[in-house]
C-alpha cells in the first residue's frame, strides 16, 4: 500500500479498505496456524506467510476437490515459518523510494505533447 493508485476519494477509501481486509485475512490465517500447531501468532513470520500463500495459490485453484488437505498443508507450512524473540529491533523510519529525475505531469498529456511538437503533423494516439 505504498502508493495509492486511485484518483477519486471514494476509490481511495475502497483501495485502503481492500488492503486492510487482505492484511486482516492474512493475520487470521496466521492465528489459525498458531492455534493448531501451538505457539503465539506473533511468533509466525508475516513474510513467510505471504510466501506460503503465493506458493499454494495455484494448487488451491487447480485442485478445489482437495481443499481441506491443501489448507492443512498450508497451515503447517505457515506454522513452520517461525521468528525468534528480537529485542532491540528498532529501526529509524525513513523513505527509501528515491525521487524521480523528471518533473510531475501536472496538465493533460495532450497539452504537453502539443507544446513539444510545434508543427502538429505527428498524430497523437
Amino acid at each position: 500500500m505504498d502508493i495509492l493508485r486511485c484518483k477519486t476519494p471514494l476509490s481511495v477509501r475502497k483501495e485502503i479498505a481492500v488492503h486492510l481486509l487482505a492484511y486482516n485475512l492474512i493475520r487470521t490465517v496466521m492465528a489459525q496456524a498458531a492455534h493448531i500447531y501451538g505457539g503465539l501468532p506473533r511468533t509466525i513470520s508475516f513474510k513467510g506467510t505471504l510466501q506460503s500463500l503465493n506458493a499454494f495459490q495455484d494448487k488451491i485453484i487447480l485442485l478445489p476437490s482437495r481443499l481441506p488437505e491443501l489448507y492443512e498443508a498450508l497451515l503447517q507450512g505457515i506454522a513452520s515459518h517461525r521468528i525468534g524473540n528480537r529485542p532491540g529491533r528498532n529501526q529509524p523510519r525513513a523513505v527509501k523510494r528515491r525521487p524521480k529525475n523528471f518533473p510531475r505531469l501536472t496538465e493533460p498529456r495532450k497539452t504537453v505533447h502539443s507544446k513539444l511538437v510545434p508543427t502538429g503533423n505527428i498524430a497523437y494516439a
